[in-house]
C-alpha cells in the first residue's frame, strides 16, 4: 500500500483558516484524496468550504450540527463510494493539532501494518499542554484500561489510521459526537493490533478552538458505562425492594425466611439488571435466547467468584474492606465480559 494513497478526512465544525493551510501542506506532502465535512458550522463558515473544494478536496455538508462521530461516518461513507479500492483512511482534525508530517507517519504506519489500527500519540508531560487535557486524558486511559483491557496512552486522540478492515465497524459505531471516538476504539481494541506512532504535541492559545464541552461531553464520552452503572444501581434497588417485601410477607421460619427472599429477589433484580443491560446499556441486536445463557453463567460465576474472594482475603483484610475491594474487581471485570460476550456482536 502506498500511504499517499490514503484517504484524509477531516470534520469540521466553524473551522479557521489554518484549516486551508493544513489542506495546502497534505497536498504538498503528497496526499490526493482529502474529504472535509462541514458539520452545520453556518453560512459565515461556507467561503472556507468553497475554497477548500477550489483545491481538489471532497466536501460533505450538513445542514445542521451533527456531531463529530456522525461527520466522519458521513465523510468515511463518501470516500468508500469515490475511492473504493482505497486501503485506508485517516482522520486529522481542523483546528491545527495534527502536522503533515505527523499525518504522513501515520499513513506510513498504516501500509506497513494494513491489518491494524493506527494511533497518532501525544506527549502529555510538557508544559504547554493545558490542565484539562492533561487529567482528562490520564483518566480516560485509565478508564479505558480497566474496562478493556488494553493499554492506550492517548485515547483522546484524533489522529487515527483507520484500515479497511475496520470500515464496517466504523460506519456502523454507535455514536453521533465525541463518544464516538471511545466507542470506536473499545470495539476496535477486541477486533485489530493496535499501533502506537509518537505525533508532537500542539496545544495553540490554551485549545481554545476545542468545542469540547467538559462536562456535556465526557458524559457522551463514558456513555455505555455511565449506562451500565445506572442499571447496576436500578438492580440493587429493585434487588433490596424485593427482599423486604418478599421476607415482610413469607410466614416461614426466619433462617429460610431470608434464604428463600433472598433468592427470590436476586432473580428478579438480576431480570431486571440483565433486561436494562440488553436494551439500555448496550443496545444489543443478537438473539436474547443465547445473550440469556451467556447471563446466567455470568451470573452465577459472579456470585460464586465474591464469595470465594471474598472469603480468602478475609484472611489478611477486615470482612467489609475484602467485600467492596472484591466486588469492585469484579463489577469491572462483569462490564467487560458483558460487551465483549454476553451482549457482543458476532464477529
Amino acid at each position: 500500500m502506498d500511504p499517499l494513497e490514503a484517504v484524509i478526512i477531516i470534520p469540521a465544525y466553524k473551522p479557521e483558516k489554518k484549516m486551508l493551510h493544513l489542506i495546502q501542506e497534505l497536498q504538498e506532502t503528497g496526499f490526493g484524496h482529502v474529504v472535509v465535512v462541514d458539520d452545520g458550522g453556518g453560512s459565515e463558515y461556507w467561503d472556507i468550504f468553497q475554497q477548500a473544494e477550489a483545491l481538489g478536496c471532497m466536501v460533505e455538508r450538513h445542514e445542521q450540527n451533527q456531531g463529530k462521530g456522525t461527520a466522519i461516518k458521513t465523510a468515511l461513507k463518501a470516500a468508500s463510494i469515490k475511492w473504493n479500492t482505497a486501503e485506508g483512511y485517516i482522520t486529522a482534525d481542523a483546528d491545527g493539532q495534527h502536522l503533515p508530517k505527523d499525518i504522513l507517519r501515520v499513513a506510513q504506519a498504516l501500509a506497513q501494518n494494513p491489518d491494524a489500527l493506527i494511533l497518532g500519540v501525544r506527549d502529555f508531560g510538557g508544559e504547554n499542554v493545558p490542565p484539562r487535557s492533561k487529567f482528562g486524558n490520564r483518566v480516560t486511559s485509565v478508564f479505558f484500561r480497566l474496562i478493556s483491557g488494553v493499554a492506550c496512552p492517548d485515547t483522546q486522540t484524533g489522529l487515527r489510521g483507520i484500515p479497511v478492515g475496520l470500515m464496517d465497524l466504523a460506519l456502523a459505531e454507535e455514536g453521533e459526537r465525541y463518544e464516538y471516538e471511545m466507542n470506536f476504539l473499545m470495539d476496535a481494541a477486541r477486533k485489530a493490533p493496535m499501533k502506537f506512532v509518537d505525533i508532537e504535541t500542539v496545544y495553540e492559545d490554551k485549545n481554545r478552538t476545542s468545542h469540547f464541552r467538559p462536562i456535556a461531553d465526557s458524559l457522551r464520552v463514558y456513555g455505555r458505562f455511565v449506562r451500565f452503572v445506572l442499571a447496576s444501581l436500578a438492580g440493587a434497588a429493585v434487588d433490596c425492594l424485593l427482599f423486604f417485601l418478599i421476607a415482610l410477607f413469607l410466614a416461614f421460619a426466619q433462617t429460610e425466611k431470608i434464604f428463600l427472599a433472598t433468592v427470590l429477589a436476586r432473580m428478579g433484580s438480576g431480570t431486571v439488571n440483565f433486561l436494562l443491560n440488553r436494551h439500555y446499556s448496550f443496545r444489543s441486536r443478537m438473539p436474547v435466547g443465547r445473550e440469556i445463557v451467556r447471563y446466567m453463567i455470568l451470573f452465577l460465576g459472579q456470585m460464586m467468584a465474591s464469595a470465594v474472594l471474598v472469603s480468602l482475603l478475609a484472611y489478611i483484610l477486615p470482612m467489609l474492606l475484602s467485600k467492596v475491594i472484591v466486588d469492585t474487581v469484579l463489577f469491572f471485570l462483569s462490564f467487560r465480559i458483558q460487551k465483549n460476550w454476553v451482549f457482543a456482536e458476532d464477529k
